[in-house]
């Protein structure tokens, strides 16, 4: 998994409560289990036409937001089904953080092991990113996870809380593989010595 360390870069203004996972991957991109190639579905029934043609009315469609790798959105971002697919789409298409006022457990858990930070913030502070986010080219953000803030365009500074074990796996790339792989030594001995001392086992 990547390391997210820290992240500069377009912050998209997505000003819509309860997104759910169905809206952020449509069920018609879910026969797949690769994780990449699910870009172009993300929010697809709101970035096409019914004639599969963008629509320029959405955001990241327009022409300052198509390279956006951070999404600004509504109260309870990624709630509905559980599908680990909707990190997967947001992770392809270049998305590496999300920031809202509150998030569904599920797809807030599923970020973490997918290498996005999810971040939640007071309703007072998102209103001021929303802003900031709502600039076009200029909206420009950057994320500091050690530090744990975000700097907006005009240098203004919003602190963030994160749980301190999943701030070091993001920090380190650590996905639950990655997390095994760290015990690997320890693995490796326990299984010699259950060798020795049980070799009918």
């Amino acid at each position: 998994m990547e390391k997210f360390v820290r992240l500069t870069g377009v912050a998209a203004p997505l000003p819509v409560v309860n997104i759910d996972t169905d809206m952020i991957i449509p069920k018609d991109y879910l026969k797949t289990i690769k994780r990449t190639g699910l870009g172009k579905g993300l929010f697809a029934e709101a970035r096409y036409l019914e004639d599969g043609s963008p629509n320029p009315d959405f955001v990241l469609n327009k022409p300052a937001y198509q390279n956006a790798t951070i999404l600004v959105a509504g109260d309870n971002f990624g709630c509905g089904s559980s599908r680990e697919h909707a990190p997967w789409a947001l992770l392809d298409f270049g998305i590496r953080c999300v920031i809202s006022t509150s998030f569904a457990d599920i797809f807030y858990n599923n970020c973490f092991k997918n290498g996005i930070l999810p971040i939640v913030v007071s309703q007072e502070d998102l209103d001021k990113l929303m802003d900031d986010a709502s600039r076009g080219s200029n909206a420009v953000l950057t994320v500091d996870l050690e530090a744990q803030e975000i700097t907006g365009p005009d240098g203004g500074r919003i602190g963030f809380k994160i749980d301190a074990f999943r701030r070091h796996c993001l920090l380190n790339g650590l996905d639950d593989i990655g997390l095994t792989l760290e015990k690997a030594s320890a693995i490796d001995t326990f299984e010699k010595q259950t060798a020795t001392s049980r070799p009918w086992a």
